[in-house]
């Protein structure tokens, strides 16, 4: 790859640039989207669990990113999403009905998504392995940064200068499409190391990668759908609260995401994910029963501080996959892990209706699976090396093998 000398337009600067532009919009999204559907909207619990299913469409349909990839560099379409990502939610407190809601979501979340796939590709191409879990901790950790900045805009501009949803919505938008421009105009095209497969990639040996993607999909989706809602429904939190929660939690992780990336450098991946999965089963059974605000605040803030450890998925098909690989089956990956993303949030929401505990202990299930998958994961995958068998099929298989 081509050296570039500056200290500011190289590869991962432009990374943590584009990286800082997505929580910008995203993050102020998030955190208003629950009281704005709400309050604005009217919605109902089924409601919000269909607007959430929309919304994971384009997630579902990242896989076109391989068709885009024979007409625009990888790049390009990164930052034309980032510019669709703003220019979506900057437009979204206009359109405070169910039409309006279901087409500015739909805007936003193609950028999202289609930036999404992009960057898992460009930073798994343009980063050396060695150095993959620090730099995908720091990116982290910069877009927690700018979360931090968004929501702490958000909750001055609520509490102190009353905004309307529909300005904080546009404020946010906007400032994603300025750090669009300044990349965009800029940095140079920095040129992959490998050729990258122009088709749709889908590898046998890569099975036990596209399995956690899926349900590592299905429990997001029900903590980013339904955990804030039930802060909002059952407890009775207001935009401005959320957003204080969602404050801690971005402050945490400007300190925790790069620690966590030297943590799965020297625990391996195993381990790491089996840390993450046995935490999250406890979580999602304390949100089943929860009764007490502040229990279901510490609840809400211990399960995004463990969003960071997803990362050892990334970094464990980083090591197995072949380099030509890694742009399409960034697309393929994310499609699966959308598959439960567009089923989930509008067949729980109806759930939800009857029983939220229900909701909560399905993705303590999820959790459950995956905790006994990841055991599988070798303690040093490499490509001929991606899947660690039980105890007595591997003695078999290396009998075979001799």
């Amino acid at each position: 790859m081509k050296k570039y000398h500056s200290k500011w337009r190289n590869p991962e600067i432009l990374l943590m640039l584009m990286a800082a532009a997505v929580p910008l919009s995203f993050a102020s999204w998030s955190a208003l989207i629950n009281n704005f559907a709400i309050e604005q909207a009217a919605f109902d619990g089924a409601e919000f669990g269909m607007l959430q299913s929309i919304r994971e469409i384009p997630g579902f349909l990242a896989f076109l990113v391989i068709f885009l990839l024979l007409y625009f560099r990888e790049q390009n379409i990164a930052i034309i999403s980032l510019l669709m990502l703003g220019v979506g939610t900057a437009i979204t407190g206009y359109f405070p009905t169910l039409v309006g809601l279901f087409c500015t979501t739909w805007l936003m979340s193609l950028g999202f998504h289609y930036y999404q796939t992009i960057q898992n590709s460009l930073s798994l191409q343009w980063i050396e392995k060695s150095r993959t879990p620090y730099v995908l901790g720091k990116l982290i950790a910069v877009g927690s940064f700018t979360s931090l900045v968004a929501y702490l805009l958000i909750f001055l501009g609520l509490k102190a200068f009353g905004l309307e949803y529909s300005s904080t919505f546009a404020i946010a938008g906007c400032l994603t499409v300025v750090i669009v421009i300044i990349v965009w105009s800029c940095y140079p095209h920095y040129p992959s190391k490998t050729v990258q497969h122009k088709k749709l990639v889908l590898r046998k040996r890569y099975w036990l990668y596209y399995v956690l993607t899926f349900l590592s999909g299905a429990r997001r989706q029900i903590f980013v759908v339904f955990a804030g809602f039930m802060m909002v429904e059952k407890f009775g939190y207001s935009a401005a609260s959320l957003t204080l929660l969602f404050l801690i939690n971005c402050a945490i992780n400007i300190w925790l995401a790069p620690i966590i990336g030297k943590l799965i450098a020297n625990w391996g991946e195993s381990k790491a994910l089996a840390f993450e999965y046995a935490g999250l089963i406890i979580i999602f059974v304390g949100y089943a029963f929860v009764q007490n605000a502040n229990v279901a605040a510490a609840l809400y803030i211990l399960d995004h501080l463990f969003f960071a450890l997803a990362i050892a998925i990334q970094t464990y098909f980083q090591k197995i996959a072949d380099q030509a690989d890694i742009a399409s089956t960034a697309g393929v990956s994310f499609t699966i892990n959308h598959i439960a993303a567009v089923i989930l949030p509008a067949t729980l929401g109806v759930v939800w209706l009857t029983s939220p505990a229900a909701v909560f202990l399905t993705g303590a299930g999820f959790a459950a699976v995956s905790l006994v998958l990841c055991l599988m994961v070798p303690n040093e995958p490499r490509s001929g090396k991606e899947v660690r068998l039980p105890f007595r099929a591997e003695a078999v298989r290396q009998g075979a093998v001799r």
